[in-house]
């Protein structure tokens, strides 16, 4: 398949007809933009029947960073609607191949990197505090975006305690002192 084919499939799928698929071939900024409005529109589908053929697509573009970008999106946005870290793990590995992804010459490690901070945040979701040496394996973006959205005082306390950097430490001691206050109310 082309470009062209790939985004005009896509752009269709997803409803959008607001695009110059030309331009978008033309200019990988437009091009990223329109994936940008199309991974809502696909992580919002009740199916997730498709998503290794939209991932395929998305892996043909010519710019191996507009199409990691791209994939990136399309991760968070699905593990932002899952509740199972050991479904979505099945999802990532059926839809993300690591061969499909090297063959792209797409960033596998990051993305790898980015489905694990995930899983080790969805496997909080049921109250369960990690140990430090977990904590340490997960990035500082996830370590941040945790501190930022926790409601657990145990998993803040940790964070404050072993964050791995200043700001994470901060922001988690400080969501944690708030927490206590309004519990107390």
């Amino acid at each position: 398949m082309s470009l062209r084919a790939d985004l005009t499939a896509l752009l269709a799928d997803a409803g959008i007809l607001d695009v110059d698929v030309d331009e978008a071939v033309a200019d990988e900024h437009v091009r990223s933009a329109a994936y940008q409005r199309i991974i809502p529109v696909i992580a919002d589908s009740p199916s997730r029947e498709d998503d290794r053929a939209i991932v395929a697509k998305i892996l043909r573009d010519p710019r191996p960073m507009t199409a990691k970008t791209a994939v990136v999106a399309l991760v968070d946005e699905i593990a932002a609607a899952a509740n199972d870290p050991a479904a979505f793990r099945r999802w990532a590995d059926e839809v993300l191949p690591e061969a499909d992804l090297r063959a792209a010459g797409v960033d596998h490690e990051f993305i790898g990197r980015r489905i694990h901070d995930w899983v080790f945040s969805l496997s909080m979701k049921d109250g369960r505090v990690p140990a430090p040496a977990e904590l340490a394996e997960v990035t500082d973006w996830m370590q941040r975006r945790i501190a930022e959205s926790s409601l657990s005082l145990p998993v803040l306390g940790l964070l404050a305690e072993s964050g791995r950097t200043k700001k994470i430490r901060n922001v988690a001691k400080n969501r944690a002192d708030l927490l206590s206050r309004s519990e107390r109310r």
